[in-house]
């Protein structure tokens, strides 16, 4: 081995990584994205867990059995329920992940028997945040029993039972057996057609400049839109055939449960395919070579689908700035569609601000597509 050959090809390479771009910046800035998200955007703990209230008897004792679930630093209340038809709706809405319901003779059962029950409700399309929430609950209670008992014995003279106190009786909605696979799998779903979506699509325009033919395309009379719809349409109606086959083995193979409509369904996968569509054009007629193309379209959605989409972890215990980067990440629209079409059984009207934000992203993906393509060489 010639040393000094070596170190002349270790210069050379190096001087070609430093005098490509798209290469530079992917192997700085994909280590520092990484590293920023995980650090940032990741976590396993929960704090601040929205809480809806429903007490019914609103009395001084059930209101210290609640400032017990704020004080705790676990939850926050977001809503007071009025009547317990609007539990549905504010968990239909995301407004809360738990509720606490307290009947109405709350403080009168606690005082003659020492035992009195309260409900929670967890909204469990998300059964980690449900498991580690139920546990914070049940801290919460076992933290008041001891004062509730105490005070109890004090005043009667007496030994408290072993279920005596608040006892709390968890309901979970949606997701009944907290099964794991019934909030993973719709977020697969939508790895997989931004994945195949973009990768196929930004490979359109960069092929024709690696082949050689783009110069014939120029020549010919099309127009840039007429080129942008002739190459999308065949991927979109691959991706509906994708997103078909992925929605059929979810439902028939992995037994989640579909609980909305098929309409809906179809509408949502078909905005969220325009949107992936779109990118993965965009970046055909940005990026002139096919293997820059590839690699962009994957940084720019596997990335973001399985760390920011709410995919793999919840959205509402990222810090703020992060969450507020969320509502720029596409997939995050289309992942929480999908678990409310199939777990909560949600229609347009209960999804009409997701639904806003993916039309929104596609018309303007597809507006920025149509303008990028110029028929110039």
């Amino acid at each position: 081995m010639n040393l000094r050959r070596l170190l002349a090809m270790a210069l050379k390479e190096a001087l070609q990584i430093w005098r490509d771009p798209r290469s530079l910046a992917v192997a700085l800035l994909m280590p520092l994205m990484q590293m920023a998200i995980l650090g940032y955007g990741v976590s396993l703990d929960i704090k601040h867990v929205p809480l809806c209230v429903y007490d019914q008897e609103n009395s001084q004792t059930s209101r210290a059995v609640v400032d017990r679930f704020i004080s705790s630093g676990w939850f926050s209340v977001s809503h007071v329920i009025t009547r317990y038809s609007g539990i549905r709706r504010a968990m239909d809405r995301g407004a809360c992940i738990a509720t606490i319901v307290i009947p109405v003779n709350f403080s009168r059962t606690l005082s003659a028997t020492g035992s009195a029950p309260i409900q929670a409700i967890f909204d469990a399309t998300d059964v980690n945040t449900t498991n580690i929430a139920l546990g914070y609950a049940q801290g919460v209670v076992a933290q008041a029993n001891a004062d509730i008992v105490a005070q109890w014995d004090a005043a009667h003279g007496v030994q408290s039972s072993a279920d005596s106190g608040v006892q709390l009786d968890p309901t979970v909605w949606f997701n009944e057996t907290l099964d794991s696979r019934y909030f993973i799998i719709p977020g697969v779903v939508a790895v997989i057609l931004a994945l195949v979506g973009a990768q196929l699509t930004s490979l359109t325009i960069s092929r024709e400049w690696e082949r050689g033919t783009m110069e014939q395309l120029i020549s010919t009379p099309i127009s840039a839109l007429e080129v942008m719809l002739g190459k999308l349409i065949p991927y979109f109606l691959i991706g509906l055939v994708d997103a078909t086959f992925c929605l059929s083995v979810a439902i028939f193979w992995f037994d989640v449960p579909f609980r909305g409509e098929i309409a809906t369904l179809f509408v949502t996968t078909a905005l969220f395919n325009l949107v992936v569509l779109g990118i993965g054009y965009l970046i055909s007629v940005r990026i002139r070579s096919q293997l820059g193309a590839s690699q962009i379209a994957l940084l720019v959605t596997m990335l973001p689908t399985t760390l920011l989409s709410g995919y793999t972890f919840p959205i509402d215990q990222m810090p703020a700035p992060i969450r507020a980067l969320t509502y720029i990440v596409y997939p995050r629209y289309y992942v929480t569609i999908l678990r409310g079409i199939f777990l909560k059984g949600s229609g347009l009207s209960d999804l009409w601000g997701p639904m806003i934000g993916l039309s929104l992203y596609a018309a303007g993906i597809i507006w920025l597509a149509a303008r990028a393509f110029q028929k110039r060489l």
